[in-house]
This record gives C-alpha cells, structure tokens and sequence, in this order.
C-alpha cells in the first residue's frame, strides 16, 4: 500500500471518530471518544508534516484529558433533593425525558401514584430521579432514571455507595428496584444490587 494512501485513511478515520463524538450524549464518552480522534489527527498531521494540524490536535487531546480527570477527581459534584410526587417540576421533567426513561426503564408507568421522590443534583442541576414508592421501611424504586449527558459521572456509586446512610436517616432497610434494559440490570448490580427473581434486591445495614 503506498504511503499516501495510508495517511488518507488515517485522515478519513480520525474525522469519522470526531464526527462520532460530536453525536454523543455522553460527556465522558464524548470526551474519550473526541480525544483518541484528536490524536489521530495529530498522528495524520505528522506524517503529512503539517505542524498546525498536528499542534492543534495535540492541544486538544490535552485539553480532553484536563476534563476527563477532573470529572473522575472531583467529589463535589453531587446533591440529593427530596422532592414530592405532586411537584410540578418533576412532572414536566417526566414528560421532558418520557422517551428516553421508556427505553431505559421500558416497564415504568407514568401513571401510578408515587410517594418518594428524589433528584440527585449536579451543580443544582437535576442529572437523576430516584421515584417509587416507600412502605415501613421498604423502598421500592419504579424509576432509577439519569438524563443522558450524565450517565458517566457515576451517580449510582455517589447514590447507592457513598450515600447509603441517607436512606439509613430516613429509616429504610431495604431497596428493591425494578429492572429494566440489559444496560440498567447491568449497572443495577454494579452498584450493589443482587437480582432475586424479577427484582434486585439492596440490604442496608
């Protein structure tokens, strides 16, 4: 294969991976993503000895990898807000977000009664919604939902990890969820949930 023809498929891949991530809801995969297309385009810049485009591209992997860590660094990213049922907000959020919540969680209904009710803030920006229903001291999670741009920053962790003790406040020993899409049941059990026939099941002790 002549080399020019190698550098062009270089330069056509490196495009494709940037034009991927520029779709992608994603931050984090938007970022990953964004960075290994800049550094192929860097790459593409030294082999066609183009110091701009190899520069540019340079900086721009840099700049990646700045946010990339301070997403995975940072711990101040989160807040939990108790919300009611009847909240307005929460309903134009459900409405805003029906799409994507029924591919996610496709067997949620939006017309059941709920009485708990959680957002899980970013920034005082609602990034999750935690909706069920609690009886003695049993919780039982209908929607785990987080909006799409989100679901990299690891909320399950900061909600079902580091904050147990909040659910522990407010007297409740166990939570059972609801499954939903392989992706959800997935990082249903990532974050401590054990399946115990169609639910997954978390002891709090």
């Amino acid at each position: 294969m002549e080399s020019y023809v190698l550098y062009e498929i270089i330069g056509y891949a490196a495009s494709v991976l940037v034009a991927i991530s520029l779709m992608m809801s994603a931050i984090v995969k938007l970022r990953v993503v964004n960075m290994i297309g800049a550094f192929t385009f860097a790459v593409y810049g030294i082999l066609i000895n183009s110091i701009p485009v190899a520069a540019m591209n340079a900086f721009i992997v840099l700049i990646n990898v700045y946010f990339l860590v301070k997403i995975f660094k940072s711990d101040k990213y989160f807040e939990l807000l108790p919300s009611s049922s009847e909240s307005t907000y929460l309903k134009k959020f459900l409405s805003f977000y029906k799409e994507s919540i029924q591919n996610y969680q496709p067997d949620f209904s939006f017309k059941k009664s709920y009485n708990w009710a959680l957002f899980v803030l970013s920034d005082m920006v609602p990034a999750g919604l935690i909706l069920g229903n609690r009886k003695d001291n049993q919780l039982q999670i209908d929607l785990d939902f987080v909006i799409p741009s989100y679901r990299d920053f690891k909320i399950g962790k900061y909600l079902f990890n580091e904050k147990l003790g909040y659910f522990k406040s407010e007297g409740i020993e166990t939570i059972v969820a609801s499954p939903g899409n392989e992706y959800h049941n997935s990082y249903l059990e990532k974050v401590g949930f054990e399946r115990e026939n169609d639910l997954y099941i978390l002891s709090i002790k």
